[in-house]
């Protein structure tokens, strides 16, 4: 059977695990098959629903899919596995069994004498995150949900502020009102990005059938207060209507000029 070269990908939470395997992802060559898989992240799958829109072609797994993933490496050229921060290192040794892979850890340039130092065959150094003990990992998935974007903004400023406790890492995906998916980002530490609007058609009936879900990762977080914070953010049945209604005839009367 001939297996190829499995790369398992393990780091701090935002030292760039994810723009590491997309820069590589973008580097090869478009005629190989490629295999991405990121366990743990449960029915909030915020990175494997981002990279498909930017490689539509990457085979990708998640939860669940553990045996189909494993059946579908002798078919591909290149296997990325991508490990949270809050799963253990040895968590892949039990999902690939008896597999060779290579670990390359992505940390922040001051992290000294880690757990990552002994499991890694490569280490590269990433953004500079702060190292404190992680305590809290907050998660919702929004799919279905429409969230007003003007909400939003003031939502994310409190999150990256600390309105909420200390956040190190955030990420979500949005449909905003009118129609576009977001993706927001931040890391502490790292220079604040805009939200990227994700290569997918406007969603302009009804509810979105596609992922929506926020994940935050910090200390001291108050998990009531923002579930009630971002409930305030998504918009009723009648006012998604509204705005899905308006937009139509923006984009119509933009085609008839």
């Amino acid at each position: 059977m001939n297996i190829p070269i499995i790369k398992v990908i393990a780091g701090l939470s935002g030292a760039g695990k994810t723009t590491w395997i997309c820069q590589q992802i973008r580097d090869i060559v478009s005629a190989e098959k490629v295999i991405y898989f990121c366990p743990g992240t449960g029915n909030v799958p915020i990175d494997q629903t981002r990279i498909a829109t930017e490689f539509p072609e990457l085979n990708i797994f998640g939860d669940g899919q553990e045996i189909e993933f494993l059946h579908h490496i002798p078919t591909a050229n290149s296997v990325y596995v991508e490990l949270g921060s809050y799963l253990e290192l040895k968590t892949i040794s039990k999902i690939l069994d008896h597999l060779t892979y290579r670990a390359i850890a992505i940390i922040p340039p001051d992290l000294q004498n880690s757990e990552y130092d002994s499991w890694a065959n490569e280490i590269i150094h990433g953004a500079p995150v702060p190292t404190i003990t992680v305590e809290n990992l907050w998660r919702v998935e929004t799919t279905g949900q429409v969230i007003d974007e003007n909400s939003l903004d003031e939502f994310w400023y409190e999150i990256t502020h600390n309105a909420y406790g200390t956040v190190t890492r955030a990420k979500a995906i949005f449909d905003v009102n009118d129609g576009r998916s977001l993706y927001c980002d931040f890391v502490a530490g790292v220079p604040k990005i805009d939200f990227l609007e994700l290569n997918l058609p406007r969603y302009l009936e009804g509810r979105p059938q596609r992922f929506s879900g926020i994940e935050i990762v910090g200390k001291n977080l108050d998990e009531t207060t923002l579930k009630a914070t971002l409930s305030d953010c998504c918009l009723s049945e009648s006012l998604i209507s509204q705005y899905q209604q308006q937009v139509q005839q923006i984009l119509l009367e933009g085609e008839e000029v």
